[in-house]
């Protein structure tokens, strides 16, 4: 089973998430009654939904990652799943991101545009 196979699995578990289609059309994906939250997108390659305040706020952590990569401008990081702690990670920041969601939008905050999968090659923080 692939690491992104497990992943999905554990995920979809959790109460907050249930199974949805993914707003880019490529993949699965997993959302809250707030937002889309993940979407799997190959064996590897998982985008998960964080709000600007959340990115600004683990941005100090999240930069000395190195499976985290964000597209500049984006509310969507990529997580690379490569080995089994990175599943943990991916777990750590869907709760995070589950967080973030129920307060969101803040204030001025426009609609978040869809998942980082068709917006070109996702760079490290």
């Amino acid at each position: 089973m692939t690491l992104a196979l497990r992943a999905m699995t554990r995920l979809a578990n959790w109460p907050d998430l249930a199974e949805a289609l993914p707003s880019c059309g490529t993949g699965r994906a997993l959302r809250s009654e707030q937002a889309e939250i993940v979407h799997f997108h190959s064996e590897q390659d998982v985008d998960l939904h964080l709000t600007s305040r959340a990115i600004l706020r683990f941005e100090g952590y999240l930069k000395d990652v190195p499976a985290v990569h964000i597209v500049p401008g984006s509310r969507w990081v990529t997580i690379r799943l490569e080995v089994d702690s990175d599943i943990d990670l991916l777990l750590t920041l869907v709760s995070f991101a589950l967080y973030a969601h129920q307060s969101w939008p803040a204030p001025g905050e426009a609609p978040s545009p869809g998942c980082t999968e068709h917006r070109g090659m996702a760079l490290p923080l």
